[in-house]
């Protein structure tokens, strides 16, 4: 004989059961597992982006000195970047602070644009900690005085506080706001990149673009600090693999029409467990282009970069090497394999499937993914 309770429990249950059912039939999800092995999704669309039939011009310095490579690589795209730089009032510099962008690098970009732009230049990063710290420690001071006729100075985009708001999406890809360095997005600014060959736990390799983006974010002053106020935006930007790239890829299409030119300083590349004596500069006026041939320099596969494929696909400049021509040293001639972060299999995962979320969500029939309309 059961009792009340009993009675009461296996009711709860049953209807619970009930309830899970129609849940899963609302969603169309077969428990048994069919909804894994035939997922109900939309077909692709059959075209894919337009193709970008843009060429890009990319230069190559591989010589025994640093400063020079960074020097002669500009200057073989110099009729690519006169133009523009001409109808600037001002140059910002925008190195790499976690990548340590070597003061002889920003010396052979200074070194180019002495002749050619009597200034003022601006050396400006937001650092994850004390910018001016970095800055110092990395010797950017000296600068100032040894092209003192171009009035460098050196800016910490945190203290100086002016932003844009860009939306991102976080983990849960709800809309998230991200507060950007102000001076990213100025028209009187001419803009050039001094990037790193470095690999990453999330982007695989940071080249030109991340360089960019990831120095865009800002966060608290010291004034904030002392009052015990603390927030880091760039911390948006590291929100799970898939959103991670998303994220990236929205804030390069934004900030690319302020975009000058790049240098990527490979003298010495960082790979995991070490340095990489590559000895190379690479230029070009074409963020995306430039890491399209940095990534080929580090022997890493250019489909693997998920941030650089949404770029490129989508017209934020050119990836594919046929439309790049190439000047200075052969290719070929500069490729040496990197090692890459040990969680390069979990990088990797943003090419398969989504599988965090239910396959059937949204429909609530079954559907044929080869009579969908795309």
């Amino acid at each position: 004989m059961l009792g009340r309770r009993r009675i009461f429990q296996i009711a709860t249950a049953a209807a619970a059961a009930i309830l899970r059912a129609r849940r899963a039939e609302a969603q169309n999800v077969n428990l048994a597992g069919e909804a894994k092995d035939r997922p109900r999704l939309t077909a692709p669309h059959p075209e894919g982006f337009p193709p970008n039939n843009q060429r890009a011009v990319v230069s190559i310095s591989n010589g025994d000195s640093r400063r020079k490579n960074v020097t002669e690589a500009l200057q073989a795209i110099d009729e690519q970047i006169r133009p523009k730089l001409a109808t600037k009032k001002y140059v910002l510099i925008k190195p790499n602070a976690l990548g340590t962008t070597h003061v002889d690098a920003l010396r052979g970009i200074l070194d180019y644009l002495q002749p050619r732009f009597k200034g003022p230049v601006v050396i400006a990063e937001s650092s994850t900690g004390d910018t001016m710290q970095w800055m110092e420690r990395a010797g950017f001071p000296a600068l100032t005085k040894e092209y003192r006729d171009m009035k460098v100075s050196l800016v910490d985009l945190n203290e100086e506080a002016k932003y844009v708001v860009q939306p991102l999406i976080d983990y849960h890809l709800h809309v998230v706001p991200a507060r950007l360095a102000a001076r990213f997005f100025d028209p009187d600014a001419y803009i050039l990149g001094a990037a790193c060959f470095k690999v990453h736990n999330i982007a695989v390799v940071t080249l030109a673009v991340k360089n960019m983006v990831l120095g865009a974010p800002l966060h608290q002053t010291a004034a904030e600090a002392m009052a015990g106020r603390m927030w880091l935006d760039k911390r948006r930007y590291h929100a799970g693999i898939r959103q991670s790239l998303y994220n990236i890829y929205v804030t390069a299409a934004r900030l690319q029409p302020f975009w000058g030119a790049t240098i990527i300083d490979g003298w010495e590349g960082r790979q995991n467990g070490g340095l990489v004596e590559s000895r190379v500069a690479i230029a070009s006026t074409d963020y995306v282009a430039a890491d399209r041939v940095g990534a080929e320099a580090m022997g890493v596969n250019h489909e693997w970069l998920g941030w650089l494929k949404y770029c490129g696909e989508s017209g934020v400049g050119q990836w594919d090497l046929a439309k790049i021509d190439i000047r200075g040293a052969q290719l070929a001639s500069v490729r040496k394999e990197y090692r890459l972060h040990p969680d390069i299999e979990l990088q990797l995962r943003w090419q398969g499937p989504m599988e965090e979320l239910p396959p059937t969500l949204g429909w609530t029939t079954p559907v044929d993914p080869t009579t969908v309309d795309a």
